[in-house]
């Protein structure tokens, strides 16, 4: 919602994006030109770059990528962009009046951050609001909730256990999905008509039951067996997951239709309100 409303300075002023690498990355220039209304934002840009250099000894080029993106002539050009992490970076070296609402806001972030450090209660409270704010139901969010810490204490022992890269997190993920759900995480965004949203918040509660339980199964018996190395966690997660696979597949034949669908929990909710209207 923060985020929603401080960048509002961006309405009405094309800002360029191209996906790279999963990941959104935004023209350098275009974001100079609308937070200064200089009449040359290269060469704003680039005398921003120098004076950082010399002022910091940061070279902002260097959380930089040279992408393509079509200019106004309709043809593509290398342009320098940055992710959403780097272009919050260089709008901090703008000294320019419209970026001071930004500013703020990345500052409120960070003391928030630190807030949130020093008790971690309050990143579970502002994560409640944020979803309440979405129109998620109470019920929804304990749920959610609950599985986000499942989720972590999981993902604690794949660490403590081998699991180190970010790769080895998504092959054992996938294979409790797999187990759970007979379909992997990108099938199953897939299905929902998902692309970059988070699949479990468009999860209903049964989904949001039985991924807990593929996790909560597959962590009880890493510590169980005292697993180690990713093809002993491999098999654990298989087996975490089939538990909860099996529960899945015995409440399918008793309610006779599938658990696994295409629905949006979030969609069909706000169906329903404009139905009851």
């Amino acid at each position: 919602m923060h985020l929603e409303t401080k960048i509002a300075i961006f309405k009405g002023r094309k800002i360029r994006k191209t996906l790279y690498q999963n990941e959104w990355w935004f023209s350098v220039v275009d974001v100079v030109e609308a937070l200064t209304d200089s009449a040359n934002p290269r060469d704003y840009w680039y005398k921003m770059k120098v004076r950082e250099k010399d002022e910091s000894g940061v070279q902002l080029s260097t959380i930089c990528r040279q992408l393509k993106l079509e200019a106004t002539d309709g043809k593509k050009y290398e342009t320098d962009c940055a992710d959403t992490e780097g272009m919050l970076r260089i709008v901090q070296s703008i000294p320019s009046p419209k970026a001071e609402p930004l500013k703020r806001w990345l500052a409120k972030t960070g003391y928030e951050r630190i807030q949130e450090i020093e008790n971690p209660e309050l990143a579970t409270k502002r994560t409640r609001m944020l979803y309440k704010l979405k129109g998620y139901s109470d019920d929804w969010i304990e749920k959610r909730m609950r599985g986000i810490a499942i989720r972590e204490e999981l993902t604690e022992e794949w660490q403590d256990r081998g699991a180190k890269e970010e790769k080895d997190y998504e092959i054992l993920t996938a294979e409790i999905s797999k187990a759970t759900f007979g379909i992997v995480p990108s099938e199953y965004k897939k299905l929902k008509g998902l692309k970059r949203e988070n699949l479990r918040d468009h999860m209903d509660d049964f989904e949001l039951i039985f991924t807990m339980l593929g996790e909560r199964s597959t962590t009880e018996i890493h510590r169980n067996e005292d697993s180690n190395g990713i093809p002993k966690l491999k098999a654990d997660a298989s087996s975490g997951g089939k538990i909860a696979g099996d529960a899945r597949k015995a409440l399918e034949k008793r309610l006779k239709r599938p658990i696994v669908s295409g629905h949006n929990y979030l969609k069909e909710k706000e169906s329903q309100k404009k139905i009851k209207k």
